[in-house]
């Protein structure tokens, strides 16, 4: 038969079949999808050959005949791949929601997005990566729908090339089977599983397909003669029931092989037989627990298989009694007693519940949020599925990708510091920003459904106290505060060893009398804040010293020592005595440096200030800072000379002169000072206004005799109105 034909003769029945249940307008809305399909897809093929809309029909009719989806749900199937990526003119997002509505171009949109996720890199066992489904799809039907279409494809195998066919297998057992079966969709689930055995392991597949038909005339022997006197006590009290039996899948005959080590003739429940019962809704649990004592009274027993779902059904709303018997000829029997309605959910999973709700709209919508419901509460109870559901539970948490391909679960408004830190602390303590989707963004960057992020770091990066403003997990709030305070708790140990140093040179005990004393006198309440104070300089020791009586001489030298490390006082020079720091004129020592803001030189009557950072500055006594300095730090400030040697050192400073604009007169003032041996130029910086001239030199010289009489050469030049030494 012509292709054309088929997809023609597949059409046919699917509208005969829906014909039987749908009203006129669900007839003509799937009369128009097949008709938009067409002309949309044409005789278009997928890369592997399959005529495309002959695939679309058959999940169509999967999704009609086998799952027993409502019309929107077969209609959706219908059009799944008109906006496939390889079609030469794709429909418009405008063109479907005109012609059949904007709910199903949503469901076609979650569809695509679920596609393009990809599975190369991902754990297809990861429940998260199920709930990203989920939260992707948006409308659950996405989820059915795919199930359809991936049996669809299954049946198709050999059509795919070999490397594509171990990936549709690879997804199929760890993602698509498991979603059917949760879903109570078990046909669809068994059938997937036969068909990945098929594919993966042929030989084992066709050994137990053979035996399977060897056995099949025995097997049907055995079930009429242990279903006959059953049938009688049920015939007796006037129920009306059904008997079948049913064979167990392959993979499921094949997986208890396997894990039992057993062989084919020593798998205990090779089928089942179920027992069907035709009740009212209030007789069924009666009525079934009544068909399970006669089966109970004719055979013996194994009360270990007992499994009574009918008292508390699975998750996913299947009901049935399940009992293990010796049958005739000494051999175990699985039996199922179950009534009409069970049987349709079990058989069609829970989209036949909607029709017992009534099969209205409102029922249908109960039951697929209810299905959302058993997608994400594996363990969650029927009562609760059928009766209270939520079809927003992922609305607080989204689904992104590590660079490998691993899925992460966050909370709502997650940020890339938030993922950092999902990842392993250390990453996000370093973190100093990344790429989501190869695109650089900030440690703000709020994450969205389906990114995928990389991390860059630092080994410079650390935790920042305004990062607790925008993470949102309390993984990475957690570990920001506890960076925090590591960090915090090492500069306050750093300052607890700088006091205790401290009262060992005043010959003081840090005893917790002593700590009180001082947490009190500055307020805080923890020692380990006030030490961090102490470690940032924001606190003086000298301050701490000052509430203890501490009979001692105040000198240079005890002052520097309370302030300055070892290291920094051991080259000190304090000649004639601690009273004064004695500077050598030379500049050698540099444990300590001429302040730059009055420029000292030697001879200048001076004083030592004794700085946080920057270790001891030597001011002039005349500077315009010391009466600062004096008033609010007098502890730092110690007493200062110059040692008086003959050598001669270099001391930059600046002079301020000032006169009437004539000509030559800047030639002769650098004139005598370069004439002046011991003098060098550094810099000059003149400028003249309505004649007159301000200028400002900076100078070296050896001492401040030699500056005074340079000041006196310079006066007496013409023009010169003054000379003063400048202090900047």
């Amino acid at each position: 038969m012509e292709p054309r034909e088929q997809i023609l003769n597949r059409y046919d029945n699917l509208k005969e079949f829906c014909q039987l249940t749908w009203d006129d307008a669900a007839y003509i809305k799937l009369e128009n999808a097949f008709d938009f399909a067409q002309s949309v897809i044409g005789e278009q093929c997928f890369s592997h050959g399959e005529v495309i809309v002959k695939h679309s029909l058959e999940v169509a009719s999967i999704i009609a005949m086998e799952i027993g989806l409502e019309p929107d749900s077969v209609i959706t199937g219908l059009l799944h791949n008109v906006m496939y990526a390889g079609l030469k003119e794709k429909a418009t997002h405008q063109e479907i929601g005109e012609r059949f509505g904007e709910h199903i171009f949503s469901i076609l949109e979650g569809m695509a997005k679920i596609n393009a996720l990809g599975t190369d890199t991902i754990d297809l066992h990861s429940e998260n990566y199920r709930k990203l489904m989920l939260a992707l799809a948006g409308d659950v039907r996405v989820i059915l729908i795919k199930i359809a279409d991936r049996l669809q494809v299954m049946r198709n195998l050999e059509m795919y090339s070999e490397e594509n066919q171990d990936k549709l297998v690879n997804e199929t057992l760890y993602l698509y089977a498991p979603l059917a079966h949760r879903l109570g969709l078990y046909n669809i689930n068994s059938e997937l599983l036969d068909l990945s055995l098929k594919y993966q392991k042929p030989e084992e597949y066709n050994y137990v397909v053979h035996r399977l038909k060897e056995t099949e005339k025995e097997r049907a022997n055995f079930v009429a003669e242990f279903v006959k006197p059953i049938e009688k006590k049920l015939e007796k009290r006037g129920l009306s029931f059904s008997m079948k039996a049913r064979t167990k899948s392959i993979s499921s005959i094949h997986n208890k092989m396997n894990k039992k080590n057993v062989s084919f003739d020593e798998v205990m429940d090779l089928f089942a037989i179920r027992v069907i019962l035709d009740s009212k809704p209030e007789d069924e649990k009666a009525d079934c627990w009544l068909a399970y004592s006669f089966v109970t009274e004719e055979y013996q027993t194994n009360p270990n298989r007992l499994r009574d779902w009918i008292t508390i059904p699975k998750s996913n709303g299947y009901e049935s009694l399940h009992t293990t018997v010796m049958g005739p000829h000494n051999k175990w029997v699985e039996i199922q007693i179950r009534t009409k309605r069970m049987d349709e959910i079990a058989e069609k999973g829970l989209a036949a519940h909607w029709k017992y709700k009534g099969g209205k709209a409102s029922g249908f919508d109960s039951w697929l949020a209810g299905i959302r419901d058993v997608l994400e509460n594996p363990g969650l109870n029927v009562v609760d599925f059928i009766d209270q559901f939520n079809t927003d539970v992922y609305s607080d948490e989204i689904f992104v990708f590590t660079p490998k391909g691993d899925l992460k679960k966050l909370s709502k408004g997650a940020t890339l510091l938030d993922f950092a830190y999902e990842i392993h602390s250390r990453l996000g303590d370093t973190c100093t920003g990344g790429q989501v989707n190869g695109k650089n963004v900030t440690l703000k960057y709020k994450l969205k459904n389906g990114d995928q992020i990389s991390i860059d770091t630092s080994n410079n990066q650390k935790p920042k106290l305004d990062w607790l403003e925008f993470v949102v997990t309390s993984k990475a709030k957690n570990r920001v505060k506890a960076s925090l305070n590591e960090e915090r708790n090492t500069e306050a140990a750093q300052g607890r060893e700088i006091l205790l140093r401290k009262f060992k040179n005043w010959k003081l005990d840090l005893n917790d009398d002593a700590i009180r004393k001082i947490l009190k006198h500055f307020g805080f309440k923890y020692a380990v804040d006030f030490y961090y104070e102490i470690a940032n300089g924001k606190i003086d020791p000298l301050e701490v010293k000052s509430i203890f009586k501490v009979q001692e001489e105040v000198t240079a030298k005890n002052t520097i020592e309370d302030l300055l490390t070892n290291n920094e006082t051991k080259e000190l020079n304090y000649e004639g005595g601690d009273d004064f720091l004695v500077i050598d004129n030379n500049l050698k020592d540099v444990n300590y440096k001429l302040a730059q803001c009055c420029n000292p030189v030697f001879g200048d009557k001076i004083f030592g200030f004794v700085t946080i950072s920057e270790g001891i500055k030597i001011h002039r006594t005349s500077c315009p800072n010391a009466p600062q300095m004096k008033q609010r730090f007098p502890y730092r400030v110690i007493k200062a000379m110059w040692k008086d040697n003959s050598g001669k050192g270099s001391f930059l400073t600046s002079l301020h002169i000032s006169g009437n604009d004539q000509v030559g007169i800047v030639s002769e003032v650098t004139h005598i000072i370069a004439k002046d041996l011991g003098t060098q130029m550094r810099s000059i910086n003149i400028e003249t206004e309505k004649g007159q001239f301000e200028g400002i030199l900076k100078i070296s010289v050896y001492s401040l005799d030699h500056l005074e009489f340079l000041i006196s050469k310079l006066k007496k030049v013409k023009g010169i109105i003054s000379v003063t030494r400048g202090e900047k």
